[in-house]
């Protein structure tokens, strides 16, 4: 190269390279060039070409046979290697300076961002040539406005700042000066979206497209705010309120006055208010499912804490109670239906370390299938269709307690491999969430099926049928412990009569032998329903029980199981009319009233008057006859 070439080559601020493609060299690379890889002149002049242009080398060999066969060419989808072993994305202009012996090419590489700032800069510079009678048109416009509410901009609250429609500052307030922390000097004749909105609340970029203020430079229309923030002088944010009212000249849009307020103690307020009341409505929450999920307990005055009952069937379980209520052993409860299974596990749960948390019950036969897993293990919102906040499951709701599985055979196949989990490892997680979560849970579970079948018929998992049978505890049924009938029948006489407001009524010898004589196929559940219905239908002191028909049974099991023989019809017409003369002669003849038959037979007057015409009997005819001993 001459001398004048040789400068131009070393003061250009353009990077170029002159490369030798097929001796894979460079011949000559100048200081730019040397700056953009940030590599010297001399480590880049020993560097194969294939290696400076590596990540994209199959490119190269393209665009080098275009330049011969063109002789010049431009390029924008090479890519350069830098001394960091980074890639940059390059603009070629290529020239080929000798065509054989060798083949010499020149290149001018350009940094696509520098390409793009020289790109804006010009436009600036046409737009400012251009332009400049509009913008001291505008100047005008917003300098007649602040001359004209000089007093106004400086004697109110809220800050105020005028924009053109670029969106630079042409006036600005002292309260704006105040809130933003910059003084107008410094604001006037710069972007203030980029001064003041440039991010969200947590950081990411606030695009001026996205702006409300930018947007009404678009239609024209007021637009009022109050969701954003500012960001100060100092790099904290505000939240702010804010109204943009466009400027309008001839007709023309110029800008926009934008009027905001610091709204951050406001927002703090209402914040502090809104986790309060999410606070609330939690505990609200965990109070509700708590009773849902059975915290609710059988009141004292009902006496359902309290097992009654004298048999040895009774007797044997309050000892298995004893037993294993200190224990965290699991407890599987069997037996048929209404025979209290409940009642025994709130009695293993109060025996406990753990009565003074709760007993969650989960009645598994009433559980729809797809809602097991969630009703369970608890779900976050949005798992699934319908789960609009997170919620905790029963497991969760019962750490610390204990949680009575009612009916466990019920539970759907494919999920008791994660109640084993829970079982094993005392771990689950909520359904849509991947977090685990630990608990601490006594399972006591009952059943009125034959678990053992259901394991042979594959219905049920045998290793989960161990893990809850434990400690086994048989609910006897009522039919098979007869003694204890004429006891739970006052016990839930008194109750029944308490709940339904009629007192002084009481069971007489015939009604616990009825009692005992009915097989209970509903058992204790059966028995509780009677005398509740007796007692509603009750007239006075009279209970009146009617029990649903069973089958026939032969006299001597019947004699067996009440101790006597049993009456003939006819033998219990003699009965009642005897029973009826007695009565009216204990009073005398007389029926009606306090002291009367239908009284002491606790029978309406009506009913003993016509049940007396049918049997023939006068009472008037009827005198005291009893000995004194009876009548005293």
């Amino acid at each position: 190269m001459n001398m004048l070439y040789q400068s131009l080559f070393e003061k250009s601020t353009e990077a170029i390279l002159i490369i030798s493609p097929y001796e894979d060299r460079i011949v000559h690379i100048n200081p730019s060039a040397a700056r953009m890889f940030s590599a010297s002149v001399e480590t880049l002049l020993a560097q194969p070409v294939s290696q400076v242009f590596k990540p994209s080398l199959a490119k190269l060999v393209v665009f080098t046979d275009e330049i011969e066969e063109k002789r010049h060419a431009w390029s924008n989808e090479l890519k350069i290697l830098l001394d960091d072993d980074k890639s940059q994305d390059v603009e070629i202009s290529a020239v080929l300076l000798k065509k054989s012996d060798p083949v010499l090419i020149s290149f001018t590489l350009y940094n696509p961002q520098n390409l793009q700032k020289r790109r804006e800069l010009s436009e600036a510079n046409r737009l400012h040539r251009d332009g400049l009678q509009h913008w001291q048109t505008i100047e005008n416009v917003f300098r007649e406005f602040e001359r004209e509410n000089q007093l106004i901009l400086k004697a109110v609250g809220e800050g105020i700042y005028g924009v053109d429609i670029d969106g630079n500052a042409t006036f600005v307030n002292p309260a704006a000066e105040k809130m933003l922390g910059w003084s107008a000097s410094e604001l006037i004749g710069k972007n203030m979206h980029d001064l003041i909105h440039h991010s969200h609340d947590d950081g990411s970029p606030y695009h001026c497209e996205n702006c409300h203020i930018y947007a009404a430079f678009k239609d024209g229309d007021v637009r009022h705010v109050d969701d954003e923030q500012f960001w100060s002088k100092d790099g904290l944010p505000f939240s702010v309120e804010y109204t943009s009212t466009p400027i309008m000249d001839n007709g023309r849009l110029v800008g926009a006055v934008v009027i905001f307020r610091d709204v951050s103690q406001r927002k703090l307020a209402e914040e502090k208010l809104h986790l309060a009341l999410k606070e609330v409505q939690t505990l609200k929450q965990r109070l509700e499912l708590e009773n849902a999920y059975l915290q609710e307990e059988y009141r004292a005055e009902h006496n359902y804490k309290e097992i009654v009952g004298k048999s040895a069937a009774i007797n044997k379980i309050i000892q298995q109670i004893e037993l294993v209520a200190p224990t965290d052993a699991n407890v599987l409860i069997t037996g048929e239906s209404g025979t209290g299974k409940e009642l025994i596990a709130r009695a293993i749960h109060e025996s406990s370390g753990r009565k003074g948390r709760p007993l969650i019950r989960v009645n598994c036969a009433s559980i729809p299938r797809e809602l097991f897993e969630s009703e369970f293990f608890g779900h976050i919102k949005g798992a699934f269709t319908g789960a609009l906040v997170d919620r905790a499951g029963r497991f969760e709701l019962a750490d610390g307690g204990s949680i009575f599985l009612d009916e466990v055979g019920e539970i759907p196949l494919e999920l008791q491999s994660k109640l084993l989990r829970v079982l094993q490892e005392h771990q689950f997680e909520r359904v849509g969430e991947s977090k685990t979560r630990s608990i601490d849970v006594r399972i006591i579970a009952a059943t009125n099926r034959n678990l053992k079948q259901e394991v042979i018929e594959k219905r049920f998992r045998e290793d989960l049928y161990f893990r809850l049978n434990v400690f086994p505890i048989e609910s006897t049924a009522l039919r098979e412990r007869k003694e204890d009938i004429p006891i739970l029948a006052n016990h839930f006489l008194n109750i029944a009569c308490q709940k339904f407001a009629k007192l002084g009524i009481s069971l007489t010898i015939g009604d616990i032998q009825k009692l005992s004589a009915y097989n209970w196929p509903g058992n204790i559940r059966e028995l509780i329903n009677v005398i509740e219905r007796a007692v509603i239908l009750s007239n006075g002191n009279r209970l009146e029980l009617n029990l649903p028909l069973q089958q026939e049974m032969p006299e001597k099991d019947l004699t067996n199981q009440v101790g006597m023989r049993i009456k003939t019809v006819d033998e219990m017409e003699k009965l009642e009319k005897q029973n009826m003369i007695n009565a009216l002669k204990m009073c005398k003849g007389k029926i009606s009233g306090k002291d009367g038959a239908a009284a002491l037979l606790r029978m309406k007057p009506t009913t003993l008057s016509s049940r007396l015409s049918k049997l023939g009997i006068q009472p008037k005819s009827i005198t005291a006859e009893f000995p004194a001993a009876l009548s005293s």
